[in-house]
């Protein structure tokens, strides 16, 4: 009994339904019964307990789950992980009856999902927590976290939750250009609950006419699709024309007569026409947010960034070593979500001339373009040195080890000369240092930072409509400060300003590294 004590974690002084059990039974039970001693040994390891002192190992344990108490067994089984129950269920009837408790299902989905509404109120509705649980979050548990769409050029990002009872994916649009720092606007897409205890309920919410029926396809772990069953509840009384108005307000927050610039207008339209034929009929991969180190710049993450008549997109930002690699979610005809926009070299710093010579674009190409030539002459002497390794491993194989030796010892050496370059250059760089662009450089936002940290030499992906003939060309990254970062695009005369997307996302880290880097590179494959 002492035992028992011990695992309900009370003492004497609060009691014990098990012991109040025994001791009625002991009351209305059979004189042999031997009462007084059970009860005598009761109070003193309970005496024990309370004083603090350890009990006696002698006290008799129960011999299995079956004899603790019912309540006792509910906080246990509660504590579990959802998916074991099921097994636990086959163990016995008795496990089956207890695991009937609502309470054990409240508490899995308030700990494994985040539920926090009160699901007492299920009760009025016939729907269990059990109900909840399996039919609902447990069922739909591989769709949470960050996605994006398969629209072609465009992409996008959609961040599915639990929200309450429901399960909700929401679209995540970038604000409206150019106000790179303002905060994202999102919309449901779909939405997933219960209405009975039958089945889940998926429902479509595009359009302007309320939720509709649809459907949802777990394709495999990290890819589904939806469906809509109703596309007629897309469409709007006044035709496409009325449909586009209202599209290019909620995309653009203007109308077709507020822009000038005809071959925006050009984008826009095609823009229209290509993702609303989609219906919201998709088809959606997982993305990973970007891991982070402490050696990193700054802290990786997404982005806003200005793409000049392309609006606003969506940049991933991440660190791989000397790299840092800028990955669009979102994309356009030009460059295509999926692709690396930009590749920031962390061992070539530029250091900045003083304000006014910054105000003259030759002047920052010069230096810029100083700066590519250093790193093709490393390249091209990092290549001749592994091919000079490689054509002496061949010629003689005894003496390979040797012949390549050096070459490692090079390579080794010009990596932590590079890094040591890179660090001091961190190290050795002001806190602020005065910033403008140079005239002639073109920027979408005029409401740019005055002052940055530090620069690093970097190339940018450019091509022409329908991603052809792409080509990295150089250009210079300017870190502002822990949110914000730009590039100067130096053939396009183009500045784009990065502000961070800051929006805490639930089930959206990799799993590794190696798995982030396979995310990727699948992303980029599918447009390539």
């Amino acid at each position: 009994m002492a035992v028992c004590a011990r695992l309900c974690g009370v003492g004497p002084s609060r009691g014990c339904r098990r012991r109040g059990a025994q001791r009625e039974q002991r009351r209305e039970g059979p004189a042999d019964s031997e009462p007084d001693t059970d009860a005598e040994e009761e109070r003193i390891e309970g005496a024990r307990l309370g004083q603090g002192q350890a009990p006696d190992p002698a006290a008799r344990a129960p011999l299995s789950l079956l004899e603790l108490p019912p309540e006792l067994l509910v906080q246990i089984f509660g504590s579990l992980p959802g998916t074991d129950l099921p097994s636990l269920a086959r163990v016995c009837s008795a496990f089956r009856r207890i695991l009937r408790t609502d309470t054990i299902w409240r508490r899995r989905c308030r700990e494994e999902y985040g539920v926090c509404e009160n699901l007492r109120k299920l009760e009025i509705t016939g729907v269990s927590c059990r109900d909840v649980y399996a039919k609902l979050l447990h069922r739909y548990r591989l769709i949470l976290g960050l996605w994006q769409p398969d629209i072609g050029p465009y992409g996008g990002l959609l961040n599915v939750v639990v929200d309450g009872l429901f399960i909700i994916g929401w679209m995540y649009l970038p604000p409206h250009d150019p106000h790179v720092d303002d905060p994202m606007r999102f919309k449901p897409l779909f939405r997933i609950h219960l209405m009975e205890r039958k089945s889940a309920t998926v429902e479509c919410m595009y359009g302007h006419k309320g939720p509709h029926n649809g459907h949802i396809q777990i394709v495999k772990k990290d890819e589904f699709s939806t469906k809509c069953n109703q596309t007629d509840h897309h469409r709007m009384s006044g035709g496409r024309q009325e449909e586009f108005r209202t599209w290019l307000r909620e995309e653009w927050g203007r109308t077709l007569e507020d822009i000038f610039h005809e071959h925006m207008q050009e984008l826009i339209l095609m823009k229209f026409i290509y993702t609303s034929q989609y219906d919201n009929c998709l088809t959606y991969r997982r993305i990973y947010l970007p891991p982070s180190s402490a050696d990193d710049l700054l802290k990786p993450g997404l982005f806003k960034g200005t793409y000049g008549s392309h609006g606003l997109e969506i940049v991933m930002l991440s660190f791989h070593g000397k790299k840092a690699k800028g990955t669009k979610i979102t994309g356009d005809p030009n460059i295509p979500a999926g692709q690396q926009t930009v590749e920031i070299d962390l061992a070539h710093p530029i250091q900045l001339p003083d304000i006014e010579n910054l105000r003259n674009f030759n002047e920052l190409s010069r230096i810029v373009l100083e700066v590519q030539e250093q790193v093709r002459r490393e390249q091209q002497q990092q290549e001749e040195e592994e091919g000079q390794g490689e054509g002496e491993g061949r010629s003689r194989q005894g003496d390979s080890q040797q012949a390549e030796q050096p070459v490692q010892r090079d390579d080794a050496g010009a990596e932590g000369t590079e890094a040591a370059g890179a660090a001091a250059a961190q190290e050795s760089a002001p806190t602020s240092q005065p910033f403008v662009l140079p005239v002639g450089v073109i920027s979408r936002n005029e409401d740019y930072p005055r002052t940055c940290r530090m620069c690093f030499y970097g190339t940018g992906l450019i091509a022409g409509h329908g991603f052809t003939s792409p080509e990295r060309t150089p250009g210079i990254f300017i870190l502002f400060d822990d949110d914000r970062f730009g590039f100067i695009w130096l053939e396009l005369k183009s500045f784009s300003l990065y502000s961070r997307i800051k929006v805490s996302f639930q089930n959206a880290s990799a799993p590794s590294r190696e798995a982030f880097d396979e995310m990727l590179k699948n992303i980029q494959s599918m447009t390539t």
